[in-house]
């Protein structure tokens, strides 16, 4: 068997491009390895959303889906496979890291095979996110797959042990697997508000209240507007909705049968949102599952206090009363009285947000990127000694 070996390592990285957040953490996880001197390819279907900064440490392979009219469905995990093994082969590739298992770690697992008749032994890490496991886990026709692909990867790795403890519950897995927390980086959070901006949304007694997420069912985004409906009758706020999804069309029709157009702003999808996070008060996640919740650490690494459902792994993330709030999933009455409570008790407001901003700290890249490093290093050693 070739394996490809220095003392600084030729990384695949496979990710969705989109909003959401394993992509941001595969993207987030790619750059801060070039900074260590890694080589980083990214690998997927159109340039990573939070991909914005290149060096000569960074590459994008772009893979393609011809239309080929003999299919009625274009195949995408096979375009995936044949991409994987070609740049494996010429980058030299001593790694393989896929975020989510259908179909990143599956096409993973063939292109390994593939290569394998070239003489070439690829080591392939998979981390699972969430849906992979919380949503397509629960359809059998997938679940074979799923567990094949889990089961065939060196090593594997959850962002949570809400999501080790359901993915051992939907699959006959053999793997060990291994919880990795989700991770930011500190730096590029403001601890300042930028007051223009603020006044662009509220007035000097108006709180700001935001919710970011891909407005996909899952977040019950219309949650979200009952909240601010409730709270905005006790205490004089505006609703930043950040984002964008199939769910988006259904608030804002709801805002205007409330008649709150004039209170909540819909922006859309907006690349850095860190100042936006910045000039709020209280971050609004109603989610019905959330396998860690990256977008409620993004808010408290930007000292914002955190109303949240406690299902999944947020309750990993969001600390009931000391960073926010935790409720059952659809009490939209008791999270409007708890955001009610913060923004009527602006001490109790200021604490939670010095909390948040403290325990946000704990999920430091510079603490989870070793973990990585060592996963990493430890397979290509165990290869090379083979």
């Amino acid at each position: 068997m070739i394996v490809y070996m220095t003392n600084k390592l030729r990384i695949g990285i496979v990710c969705y491009p989109t909003y959401g957040g394993s992509g941001v953490i595969a993207t987030e996880l790619g750059i801060a390895l070039s900074e260590e001197g890694h080589e980083v390819h990214f690998i997927s279907y159109d340039q990573p959303f939070r991909l914005d900064l290149f060096s000569e440490k960074i590459y994008y392979h772009e893979v393609t889906v011809p239309d080929y009219p003999l299919f009625e469905y274009a195949p995408y995990e096979l375009n995936l496979t044949s991409k994987l093994v070609d740049v494996a082969m010429h980058e030299k590739l001593n790694i393989l890291h896929v975020h989510y298992a259908i179909p990143h770690a599956s096409a993973a697992v063939n292109a390994k095979q593939i290569l394998a008749t070239y003489g070439i032994d690829l080591p392939i890490v998979t981390t699972l996110h969430g849906t992979d496991i919380t949503l397509l886990g629960k359809d059998k026709s997938f679940q074979p797959v799923i567990e094949y692909a889990i089961n065939m990867s060196d090593a594997v790795t959850v962002v949570s042990e809400d999501l080790k403890r359901e993915t051992l519950e939907y699959f006959n897995i053999k793997k060990e697997i291994q919880t990795i927390s989700n991770f930011i980086d500190m730096s590029l959070y403001q601890k300042t508000v930028d007051e223009k901006l603020r006044g662009n949304f509220a007035n000097k007694e108006e709180f700001i209240i935001t919710h970011i997420s891909n407005f996909r069912k899952v977040k019950r985004v219309k949650d979200v507007v009952r909240i601010f409906d409730k709270v905005n009758r006790e205490v004089p706020c505006k609703l930043l909705m950040i984002g964008d999804g199939p769910e988006r069309l259904q608030a804002e029709e709801l805002c205007r049968e409330l008649g709150m157009g004039s209170r909540v702003r819909f922006l859309g999808k907006i690349r850095v949102i860190e100042k936006m996070l910045a000039i709020s008060d209280v971050f609004v996640l109603p989610s019905e599952t959330e396998s860690f919740g990256l977008v409620a650490l993004e808010a408290m690494a930007s000292e914002t206090a955190v109303i949240s459902t406690n299902s999944g792994g947020i309750s990993e993330v969001n600390i009931e009363g000391k960073t926010g709030f935790l409720s059952s999933v659809g009490d939209v009455d008791k999270m409007a009285e708890d955001t009610i409570t913060l923004l009527k008790d602006r001490e109790l407001l200021k604490s939670f947000k010095i909390n948040a901003l403290a325990h946000a700290k704990s999920f430091s890249i510079q603490d989870v990127l070793p973990k990585y490093n060592a996963i990493y290093l430890g397979l290509c050693y165990i290869k090379k000694n083979r």
